[in-house]
């Protein structure tokens, strides 16, 4: 093993351009845009280590048992303990995807070409975030609800107006879950419009 290799430079560079542009993907994105900062360790630790996987793979020629060998290990990675929304689990995917491609980079890639496809995927999150669905998304609750007059099909928009008025919120929406009429009850789901 040499003490010493030419790629180091290459390696601390790319592994440098990675960072500058997951922090952007995790911190000003999706951490702004969510709020949420549970899966931020996770994004960070999943491209950091899949960066330095790649980069260290590239230098050997896998042939294509090992290769797909490779993916089965990234396909059994699964959160087990609780369930992954959709959004989360597609910044988990652009994270492994722009690691690999900043790891992956050898001397027929431009400099350009590297942070020309890095800009491409912040543009496009930065697009859809701040001018798609910055007008105002849609999120749920489960409620329980005690106006049962309320709930009955003829006096909808009397049970919109009413959840508006005491939780504060833009109630677009209500389903009615279940209905427990020894305790004058109901457990009903609202969706609300969040703006950002």
């Amino acid at each position: 093993m040499k003490l010493y290799s030419g790629d180091l430079l290459d390696m601390l560079i790319y592994f440098g351009i990675n960072m500058v542009f997951i922090s952007v993907i995790i911190r000003l994105l999706y951490y702004r845009y969510t709020q949420r900062t549970e899966y931020v360790f996770t994004y960070y630790m999943v491209s950091i280590v899949l960066f330095f996987l790649c980069f260290t793979l590239k230098k050997f020629s896998l042939d294509i048992g090992m290769a797909l060998g490779l993916f089965a290990i990234f396909g059994i990675i699964r959160y087990r303990t609780q369930t992954v929304e959709i959004k989360e689990m597609t910044y988990l995917f652009v994270v492994i995807g722009v690691s690999v491609i900043n790891a992956l980079v050898n001397e027929t890639m431009s400099l350009a070409e590297l942070l020309g496809a890095n800009l491409s995927i912040v543009g496009a999150i930065y697009f859809i975030e701040k001018l798609v669905l910055s007008k105002g998304k849609i999120e749920q609750r489960t409620i329980v609800y005690s106006e049962l007059e309320n709930i009955k099909p003829e006096h909808y928009d009397q049970l919109l107006a009413d959840l508006n008025q005491k939780t504060g919120l833009d109630v677009t929406e209500v389903n009615v879950q279940k209905v427990d009429f020894a305790n004058q009850m109901a457990t009903i789901t609202i969706f609300y419009r969040v703006t950002q």
